[in-house]
């Protein structure tokens, strides 16, 4: 049996650089897309996030326009309310173990830019997945996440030199929120010392696997990253 453990943000909003706070959370397709391709595939897959709060899901995601079509936002919307029971009751974030996990995936929206990229549970989570070479799923801004992989002895950010993507600034050029952020993940990354690339086209999907870290875009990737990585562990 395959073990998952999806860590999302608690985060219902982004802190902008002038203070403002944008409503935001878990982008529902990159949380509902993976967790249906595991559990189809007949993987037991846990939720996680800080503090154990329930997430709140980026409303512009049960859109028309965020889901694609008005049928998709009220598919979204029913498989949402039909996980309540899994997602009012996430674990603990502190109180997990790398070790009892065969994956860790996060999914993206800005939330993660708000509290996993300074969340230094999450980071050494992280930082034990991949000192164990522990299959790492992470998706569109959930790259956030990784910021605070560090060696706790070296002070080194594990992933340098690892090849990734994740959301592009032209990405969030075109959300028309880049000009507003205090940072931008594809520039945070690069500045790190990550191998970033991205699709030739924004929006397009693209995911990259180096070793057991496989990386996406945006929500376009999801399914793609989510069956990349059922397809290599099966």
């Amino acid at each position: 049996m395959t073990n998952v453990l999806m860590v999302l943000s608690a985060a219902s909003h982004w802190t902008l650089a002038d203070g403002t706070k944008h409503p935001t959370g878990v982008w529902a397709e990159e949380f509902l897309e993976p967790y249906r391709i595991f559990t189809e595939a007949g993987w037991t897959v846990d939720l996680a996030s800080p503090q154990g709060v329930a997430p709140t899901f980026d409303a512009v995601s049960l859109s028309d326009g965020g889901a694609g079509s008005a049928e998709r936002a009220a598919e979204f919307a029913a498989r949402i309310a039909d996980l309540q029971g899994v997602l009012e009751q996430p674990l603990r974030l502190d109180a997990v173990n790398a070790a009892d996990y065969d994956v860790l995936f996060y999914p993206g929206g800005h939330g993660p830019m708000e509290d996993l990229a300074v969340d230094n549970d999450s980071g050494q989570l992280i930082v034990a997945a991949v000192n164990s070479n522990t299959t790492l799923g992470v998706l569109c801004h959930a790259p956030a996440a990784l910021l605070p992989a560090t060696d706790t002895a070296t002070g080194e950010w594990v992933l340098k030199g690892r090849r990734m993507t994740g959301f592009a600034n032209s990405e969030e050029q075109i959300g028309g929120l880049a000009d507003k952020a205090s940072w931008l993940v594809e520039t945070r990354l690069v500045e790190l010392g990550a191998d970033y690339s991205k699709a030739a086209e924004p929006f397009a999907p693209y995911i990259v696997v180096d070793g057991e870290l496989y990386t996406g875009q945006n929500p376009a990737s999801s399914v793609a990253l989510a069956e990349r990585i059922v397809a290599d562990k099966s």
